[in-house]
């Protein structure tokens, strides 16, 4: 079966185990959590341009080849045309994405970067028997000010991702990307899944917003953290006060860049925007 490849991508904690379960309702879609694949490209291509002796004996066409079968390969046992591949770091290797599979699209869940850190610092609290390994040590995890930060760092999960889609944003292939808010996913979700299926160029299909199902309890066990990627239920918005120190959510509060349209060519999906589809079909 030919299939083809687009990629979820952007924050953590934005909504892309939310949308992996929407997309997953529809019987053309393979969708789910962080693959291993983004690492297994970065290590192939290592060893095939660092190595001398690799490297004078790989050609582009040999090495384009094998970077493509890695996806070939890990997805060869899935029956569905259309493959979701989710890694925060593809936004970093925008370019790479774009030489080997040129029609690709790249949806990007993001969020108030100071409610991602809320919704950590939660699924960190619901598990008070458990040591999260998304720390390494007592020092980075024996306040929620040394665990905020830690996961800011540009290393870290949340840092990390953020500069990746930064680059992105700015880059010479945003037009690959669409931006997709936490908040309009959980308020509008029909509205905002129509639109991405837009982005896409995909027929519509009739999700059941109603109960959206997906987990991933063995990755969230091994890093000690459960119940950090699990959707069950109807798909609604949830307003609640922030448990970060008034302080700390200000210091994260306004790094949402993608509110600037200018100087990128990206797609984002807001209210707005919803409102005038909705006028265009009511027409």
């Amino acid at each position: 079966m030919q299939k083809t490849y687009h990629f979820i991508s952007g924050l953590p904690r934005s909504g892309s185990t939310l949308l992996a379960g929407i997309l997953r309702q529809n019987p053309r879609f393979e969708a789910g959590i962080s693959s291993p694949l983004n690492g297994l490209h970065t290590t192939l291509l290592n060893a095939m341009s660092l190595s001398p002796e690799n490297a004078t004996t790989l050609g582009e066409k040999q090495k384009r080849r094998v970077l493509q079968g890695l996806f070939d390969s890990f997805y060869a046992d899935v029956d569905r045309p259309v493959i979701f591949d989710t890694n925060r770091m593809w936004t970093a290797r925008l370019w790479a994405v774009s030489d080997f599979f040129p029609d690709a699209k790249v949806v990007c869940c993001v969020r108030n970067v100071a409610w991602i850190m809320d919704s950590f610092e939660r699924a960190v609290r619901r598990n008070p028997l458990d040591v999260s390994r998304l720390f390494n040590d007592e020092s980075e995890r024996n306040t929620i000010y040394a665990r905020v930060d830690t996961l800011g760092q540009r290393n870290r999960p949340v840092g990390s991702a953020w500069s990746a889609l930064k680059e992105a944003y700015y880059g010479e292939h945003s037009h690959k990307l669409l931006l997709v808010e936490y908040d309009l996913l959980a308020k509008k979700p029909r509205e905002t899944v129509d639109l991405i299926y837009d982005f896409l160029g995909e027929d519509h299909f009739a999700h059941d917003f109603n109960d959206v199902r997906f987990s991933a309890e063995a990755f969230d066990h091994a890093i000690s953290t459960p119940g950090l990627h699990k959707v069950e239920g109807k798909v609604e918005f949830k307003a609640r006060q922030t448990i970060l120190p008034p302080d700390l959510f200000e210091r994260y509060d306004g790094m949402s860049f993608w509110a600037d349209r200018k100087g990128t060519q990206a797609s984002v999906i807001t209210a707005k925007r919803i409102d005038k589809n909705l006028s265009q079909k009511e027409q």
